[in-house]
């Protein structure tokens, strides 16, 4: 029995497409104020898994709880933030002009917009049209998108490619503030070193949940301390946390 208590809980989440059975049977709970690495091979099902918790992705069978809620129910808009890999914001306006429209839809205070510059280093391009704008400040305009508001979950899939390593260290600070006061963040990864900042690790491999608990959990179960070399024993011999 899942933990209702949980700020989210996936229980036997299946999603087929076609033929491809991209999340088999998963299972999992995030507790409130907690800050999880979403980790796996390219195809393993993190972006798949993420859309479900937001609840953009059709499901199969099994079901998803956000916030007491179901997955993408209409009182979680406001509740919910999301960073998808592609940036999502208006090429022709400024990073100020698009935070002003989102805060508008999400009903976020005006005051917000220059929070969330702050929050993510854009205080020099912060009337910059976004289309001149870099890669990585491009998604960085995103993330402040998500970060309106209040969100109690926030869900970041692979928000720091493409970010010097400073800039790195500076985000996952703040994300880590952000557990500290009160959120839930699960956040896909790719970069080893990061799965150090993280309270719990979720692995996932063919679309099933492959391991599940803390870094130090699963050195021992692996017998590896460098995070890399957790991974990799994991990824070849299948053990870990989860059924």
């Amino acid at each position: 029995m899942m933990n209702q208590s949980a700020a989210v809980v996936v229980d036997r989440l299946t999603v087929v497409r076609g033929t491809t059975t991209a999340l088999r049977e998963v299972s999992l709970a995030l507790e409130p104020a907690t800050l999880t690495g979403l980790l796996g091979p390219s195809g393993a099902g993190k972006t798949t898994l993420m859309r479900a918790i937001v609840g953009v992705q059709r499901l199969t069978s099994g079901t998803v709880t956000v916030l007491a809620h179901p997955a993408g129910a209409p009182v979680l808009r406001d509740r919910v933030g999301y960073v998808t890999q592609d940036p999502s914001a208006y090429a022709d306006l400024t990073v100020r002009q698009n935070l002003r429209y989102f805060a508008r839809v999400l009903g976020a205070p005006a005051a917000d917009v220059d929070r969330v510059i702050g929050q993510v280093e854009l205080d020099g391009q912060a009337d910059q049209v976004v289309q001149t704008l870099s890669g990585g400040e491009r998604s960085r305009v995103s993330l402040a998108a998500a970060l309106l508001g209040d969100p109690q979950l926030l869900v970041l899939d692979e928000p720091t490619v493409g970010l010097d390593p400073v800039l790195r260290r500076d985000l996952w600070a703040l994300f880590r503030s952000l557990a500290d006061t009160g959120a839930t963040l699960l956040v896909s990864s790719h970069v080893m070193d990061e799965a150090t900042r993280c309270d719990r690790l979720l692995l996932l491999r063919g679309g099933g949940l492959l391991a599940d608990g803390t870094l130090a959990e699963l050195q021992a179960q692996t017998g590896q301390s460098d995070p890399e070399q957790v991974f990799l024993h994991l990824i070849d011999h299948g053990i870990g946390g989860a059924a």
